[in-house]
């Protein structure tokens, strides 16, 4: 089955997976047994709990501003799951299900939640770290996708954003450097209908975003961004094209926020109870659970007996990150510049004049 095409005039939701967890088209061949179907509900599950946890840090003053993404792990979950190890992967901030599979600890998000950069320093090294600045990350992703290309290795460099990022001029940079370039990247959107209190409505006029791909020469593709096995499909699909040398792909994963924005936002003031209401029936590990209970006799024995396993998982973790040392307060100087100037030299002895331990 071909699902991306080069200049389609409407830009129709692909979805292999009913809400009711009944299969609309054959499961890829990437996951179609019982057995695949547990790992990935495991790490979704896993997903979900690791987040609900480090909101409650952030609530109890252990962690700083956190970014969750409740609603949203099916498209970082298939994400990490079709990157071969070798791509090379530039997350924004709800990217943690994906990151977990590539390798990051719980303990090293937490810790750079907590204000602590060395929580970056973990995962493969060809990866980029967490992206907080809005769409900077999609210049970041073609830079890195040019330097594969010129060393002609056949690799992809998969880059998220947010439906926000996508009215910056960093993302229609990306793109068109990436069409005229013919770059080996794959651009997933994560339109989970907020740009922090502003509806996709208000943020753009295009049909969809994946219209925005037109503009630049490249092909688009919606897809239902609470279901694996469609994210799955068109990640597949996308990932071979730009390692095989047939250029970049935007994909528009179409889902919602179930959660604030960051932990210093309020959602209640902006967004809709019955739209989040709506929306919490079509999450993701709601309809993953219905296809097992429909296909292997998943039941609430089964599913509590999971969580227990992964809530001791999450608990070694954490007890991890809160018993590592205190950041360096000293990183502010020494790792801001390669040369710093004088005046942050200056501002650094003052600092230890004071008797501040580095």
């Amino acid at each position: 089955m071909t699902l991306i095409r080069d200049y389609p005039i409407e830009f129709p939701l692909h979805r292999f997976l009913g809400e009711d967890g009944v299969f609309l088209h054959s499961p890829p061949e990437s996951c179609s047994t019982p057995a695949q179907w547990l790992d990935v509900f495991s790490h979704l599950t896993r997903t979900r709990l690791f987040d609900q946890r480090a909101v409650a840090l952030q609530r109890t003053g252990q962690l700083g501003t956190y970014a969750s993404c409740l609603g949203q792990e099916a498209v970082s979950t298939a994400i990490g799951y079709r990157l071969a190890p070798e791509d090379v992967f530039v997350p924004y901030y709800r990217d943690q299900a994906a990151q977990l599979l590539r390798g990051v600890r719980m303990r090293s998000i937490l810790q750079f939640w907590g204000g602590d950069e060395w929580g970056a320093h973990d995962g493969p090294a060809h990866d980029l770290t967490w992206c907080i600045p809005i769409a900077t990350q999609l210049t970041h992703a073609a830079g890195a996708a040019a330097a594969l290309k010129l060393r002609q290795e056949h690799r992809a460099v998969l880059v998220t954003c947010g439906d926000g990022a996508s009215s910056r001029g960093d993302f229609y940079e990306a793109l068109n450097l990436a069409g005229v370039w013919h770059l080996p990247l794959v651009v997933v959107i994560n339109n989970n209908q907020w740009a922090i209190s502003v509806p996709l409505s208000r943020q753009t006029a295009s049909p969809t975003l994946a219209h925005k791909a037109l503009a630049c020469g490249l092909p688009g593709i919606r897809v239902d961004g609470n279901d694996f096995f469609a994210m799955s499909a068109v990640l597949d699909e996308a990932l071979n094209r730009a390692r095989s040398g047939k250029g970049p792909t935007v994909i528009e994963a179409v889902t919602y926020r179930l959660c604030d924005h960051t932990t210093a936002d309020d959602m209640s003031r902006y967004a809709e109870a019955a739209d989040r209401e709506a929306a919490a029936k079509r999450e993701p590990l709601l309809r993953f659970r219905r296809l097992l209970e429909r296909e292997t006799g998943w039941n609430d024995a089964r599913q509590s007996a999971l969580e227990q396993q992964l809530q001791e998982e999450i608990r070694v973790e954490v007890d991890a990150y809160l018993g590592g040392p205190p950041a360096r307060p000293a990183d502010m100087f020494d790792y801001l510049y390669a040369d710093p100037p004088e005046e942050l030299t200056a501002q650094k002895l003052a600092w230890l004049a004071r008797g501040a331990q580095p």
